[in-house]
């Protein structure tokens, strides 16, 4: 079958291994064979454009925001929504995506139809957006849609 110890786990690597030079103890030189080669100038790596806001990051902001407008505890409004308290605190961080059903439930339990929820998100995503881009727009087109348009 296999020489692997029980516990330990077979690692594959997917890419070929690199090449390092070995260590040498302070004081020796490498003969000039074993010399890594020079390496080029270290240049700075492109600037990466800023990465999109996700939704459910927004949406989970919103939640989040709303509940504590109203002083109500996590508790309270997972209860109202009958959902669990764990997944509603997930869902406000943004670390589930949550679906229509459950968005409607937490809404409705603050008092806000999914529609609001939806528009406090894309208005949150807007100024988000607007805020990260220079001049605060991107060259709109003539539409009369502020960027998000959702579709049944």
């Amino acid at each position: 079958m296999s020489e692997q110890a029980p516990n330990e786990a077979r690692v594959i690597p997917l890419r070929p291994p690199v090449a390092r030079p070995s260590a040498t103890r302070p004081g020796t030189t490498r003969p000039a064979s074993e010399r890594p080669a020079t390496a080029p100038p270290a240049t700075a790596p492109p600037r990466a454009a800023p990465k999109e806001p996700l939704w459910r990051d927004l949406v989970g902001d919103v939640l989040r925001r709303e509940r504590l407008a109203q002083e109500r505890t996590l508790k309270d409004v997972a209860d109202a929504a009958r959902i669990s308290m764990p997944y509603l605190s997930e869902v406000e961080r943004g670390r589930k995506e949550a679906s229509s059903e459950v968005l409607a439930a937490a809404a409705h339990a603050l008092g806000l139809g999914l529609g609001d929820l939806l528009s406090l998100a894309q208005g949150e995503l807007i100024r988000v957006t607007n805020r990260r881009v220079p001049g605060g727009s991107r060259g709109r087109t003539g539409s009369s849609h502020d960027g998000l348009c959702l579709a049944a």
